[in-house]
């Protein structure tokens, strides 16, 4: 199960925000986030092994994540989701992303997902299971994991108990990360790195072979970019601050700082 967070247009100085967990078998090789591509400029972790990512952002402020997606149907799969995921972090808007997983989807098999992107005017979530569906979101707080995106629930016969609990977990996790009166993005990530790593909530998991083995907390708006990285189960790992790209760091000051981000990379 991955979970993936998404405050969309909840607060002004940071339109997209994101507090996510990737869980992956154990042995599965990856790089910390980083500079993944030049043209454009894409921030994000790497999948060591197939060369994708799951999670990052542009210098355009578009946001792309994915999760698996428990899928009924034997699905080829013979492209890698997280090339997907480079794929539309080299578009200039949401709307520009959304058109490229259609073309992808056309054009190669790929295992089940959910793919979500964001920018300061857009918001979906793609569910594919040999066919493509989208949800548009209001401004709000999302929550999806491999059965779920919000209420709308696909859990496989075959995994019905673990399924529900998941879609239950991620109820959970929602209502837990409603924005609260007054609260402002830093608030937000702060509370979603909490529940994050909070085993009540059943989103951090332990398991033979396989587990939560990172987590990653994103705030983009027109003048301020912040991710932090916890590079293990954010139950017992630190959440650092990525070294950002000037292009993808928000307006700089004229000594070079960024004024919405302190010395070490928090707002």
């Amino acid at each position: 199960m991955c979970t993936l967070t998404l405050a969309w247009q909840v607060f002004e100085e940071a339109p997209v925000a994101v507090a996510a967990n990737r869980d992956e078998a154990v042995g599965r090789p990856s790089e910390p986030p980083g500079v993944y591509r030049e043209e454009p400029l894409i921030v994000a972790p790497r999948d060591a092994e197939a060369g994708g990512t799951w999670i990052g952002y542009n210098e355009h402020g578009v946001f792309v994540g994915l999760t698996n997606k428990w899928a009924t149907a034997d699905l080829a799969g013979e492209r890698s989701r997280g090339l997907l995921v480079a794929d539309a972090l080299e578009a200039r808007s949401a709307a520009e992303a959304r058109s490229i997983v259609a073309d992808a989807t056309d054009a190669d098999g790929y295992s089940g997902f959910y793919l979500v992107a964001a920018d300061a005017d857009e918001a979906f979530c793609y569910q594919w299971d040999g066919d493509l569906t989208l949800t548009e979101f209001e401004p709000g707080v999302h929550v999806v994991v491999n059965v779920a995106v919000n209420d709308d629930v696909d859990v496989p016969a075959d995994r019905a108990a673990v399924g529900q609990a998941q879609a239950d977990n991620a109820r959970a996790v929602r209502d837990a990360l409603a924005p609260a009166s007054g609260e402002t993005v830093g608030d937000w990530l702060e509370r979603g790195a909490a529940v994050l790593s909070d085993h009540d909530y059943g989103v951090c998991i332990h398991e033979d072979g396989f587990g939560t083995r990172s987590s990653s907390l994103l705030a983009l708006g027109p003048e301020t970019a912040r991710y932090e990285f916890a590079p293990g189960p954010p139950c017992r790992t630190s959440y650092e601050s990525v070294s950002l790209p000037e292009r993808v760091s928000g307006a700089a000051d004229a000594d070079g700082t960024d004024p919405a981000i302190d010395g070490e990379g928090h707002i």
